[in-house]
């Protein structure tokens, strides 16, 4: 199973469908990271006026990273006090003209086939809702179970949908000196652009999906969700 890095970067002009973040500095920096195998660079999506999209909210990050490895050491060992990602959190820092937030977390991959996928290898740039449940299950395996179950199924039915990941909390050992998420589950799905995005979320598969959603097992907390414009970095493994 994969492990994933997320890095999310908050910053305080945090509501605008824009980021202070160089893209090309983090494409750079991300390729110089032994062990990694892909990563994602994610900035806020500009949706249509018509778009049922959920609007940028005040906690919205104004960059997510995913980095991902085969390996839960090698990732551990870029994350060491010497490793490639502190240099890489404070090159962040100093390019930008704002104050930023940072948080990390790692995470176990479940990813879910789609029916067309395309071509991911020789994908440049997506449209992708990242969903965070934030709060905590009262029985976390029953609401795990459940939902693994039910729900991709469900979105996988979207149309236009090219990628669909779940993804779970891993404990792992970081020398970065940024707070730690403890989100208790994330989710990505991810399609061609803000359009095909707007026409998934009016579908009718949506209303399936809400009347799974009342069925969950119980929880309490926030359940963000971000569109975001989704940049792509194919590597070959080290």
């Amino acid at each position: 199973m994969e492990a994933c890095f997320f890095l999310l970067i908050h910053c305080d002009d945090t509501g605008k469908t824009s980021s202070p973040i160089d893209p090309s500095l983090l494409d750079a920096a991300s390729r110089e990271i032994q062990g990694l195998t892909r990563f994602v660079i994610h900035l806020p999506a500009e949706s249509p006026d018509s778009a049922p999209l959920s609007k940028t909210h005040a906690s919205s990050p104004c960059c997510a990273l995913q980095w991902y490895f085969d390996d839960l050491g090698l990732l551990e060992t870029a994350l060491q006090t010497d490793g490639a990602m502190h240099g890489i959190v404070d090159r962040i820092t100093h390019a930008a003209k704002v104050n930023l937030t940072f948080a990390q977390q790692v995470m176990a991959v479940r990813p879910f086939a789609t029916p067309n996928p395309g071509d991911a290898d020789h994908c440049a740039e997506r449209c992708t809702y990242l969903v965070s449940y934030e709060g905590e299950a009262e029985d976390f395996n029953a609401w795990l179970t459940h939902y693994i179950t039910h729900h991709p199924p469900l979105m996988a039915q979207l149309p236009g949908i090219r990628e669909l990941e779940i993804y779970t909390r891993l404990d792992y050992r970081s020398g970065l000196s940024i707070p730690r998420a403890t989100t208790m589950q994330r989710n990505k799905v991810v399609f061609d652009d803000p359009e095909a995005l707007a026409t998934a979320l009016a579908s009718p598969i949506r209303a399936h999906m809400k009347q799974d959603f009342n069925a969950f097992p119980p929880y309490s907390g926030p359940t963000p969700h971000f569109p975001m414009r989704s940049i792509y970095g194919n590597l070959k493994p080290t």
